[in-house]
């Protein structure tokens, strides 16, 4: 659960700040986009997703426990119905927050809340394009090492070379 925030509630009491962020969540399911400004914006996210999760569960009691934070049978059913199926796959970023620049009015900043229902790709194609890289420079591996054991090859020479100088050095003395 979201932590409660200090300080001023939105321009109310917790209270009007509870019901305010319910509707605002009520008209994002209904229309999947609205836009706020950037402080009701934030406030909305972690209390949207919460909901879409909800969502997702799809048994009777968590339906129960978003239509007691909702108040709103229409958006409820719009979030069950409609929206769960498209974010299955989503693990989590259902929102999305869009800087729209202020408003005329008293130059608030603006901002569009919306929900991200686009299909997930899945992260599977990604692996699959690493072992392509991988097999890559292990195709260059063999030649390299072929090149290394010629090298081995020619050092053993010179290392036998070497000892039985130094045996002769010691024999001589």
């Amino acid at each position: 659960m979201p932590k409660p925030t200090k300080g001023p509630r939105l321009g109310g009491g917790p209270a009007h700040e509870r019901l305010l962020l319910a509707n605002l969540a009520a008209q994002l399911f209904v229309h999947k986009s609205i836009k706020t400004t950037e402080t009701k914006a934030k406030r909305l996210r972690p209390l949207a997703e919460r909901l879409v999760t909800f969502g997702k569960r799809g048994d009777l009691h968590a339906r129960r426990r978003v239509l007691s934070v909702l108040r709103n049978k229409e958006a409820t059913h719009v979030l069950f119905a409609e929206i769960a199926p498209l974010v299955a796959e989503r693990e989590g970023g259902y929102t999305r927050i869009t800087k729209v620049g202020n408003r005329k009015g008293d130059n608030a900043p603006m901002a569009v809340i919306e929900l991200v229902l686009e299909p997930v790709t899945p992260k599977v194609k990604k692996a699959a394009a690493k072992p392509a890289k991988a097999e890559k420079p292990a195709a260059e591996a063999p030649a390299e090492t072929e090149v290394v054991e010629e090298e081995v090859v020619e050092t053993p020479a010179a290392e036998t070379e070497a000892p039985a100088g130094a045996a002769a050095e010691e024999k001589a003395e």
